[in-house]
């Protein structure tokens, strides 16, 4: 990862994981967040092509929603087909659910596709927020 890149995603990681409300203790450097819906990933391994839903996010990584297994530490190079522009990472296998999904770690993100990263992580965030949901009564 360049380093102007990763400069940029430690400070969000900072401001990400710090507004998280979750347990205290964590082997996870950055919290993930759930996305809404409307996040998806194309994502190729080892010659296969797959299109899956990104179950959650963090400026470390992602998980998402697949059939497919691959194994631990597998490469794996990533599109994200969000509003925010175009995002190609690439990550490895770091966690598999046999329920259906595999947690990936990212290990690389060009310089301009950072800026559209930030962009989503914040865009989900803001989704997340309190203010979104209606006061109790």
């Amino acid at each position: 990862m360049f380093p102007a890149a990763r400069s940029a995603l430690e400070g969000l990681r900072t401001t990400v994981g710090s507004a998280q409300a979750g347990p205290i203790y964590s082997r996870r450097l950055a919290s993930r967040v759930a996305t809404p819906e409307g996040v998806w990933v194309y994502w190729r391994c080892n010659g296969m092509d797959n299109v899956s839903r990104v179950r959650d996010l963090s400026v470390g990584g992602l998980f998402i929603d697949t059939a497919v297994t691959r194994p631990l530490g597998e490469k794996v190079k990533l599109d994200f087909l969000v509003q925010e522009g175009q995002i190609r990472t690439e990550a490895v296998v770091r966690h598999i659910r046999p329920s259906g999904g595999l947690g990936l770690k990212f290990t690389a993100i060009t310089e301009e596709d950072c800026p559209h990263l930030i962009a989503l992580m914040r865009r989900v965030h803001k989704s997340m927020s309190p203010s979104r949901f209606p006061a109790a009564s």
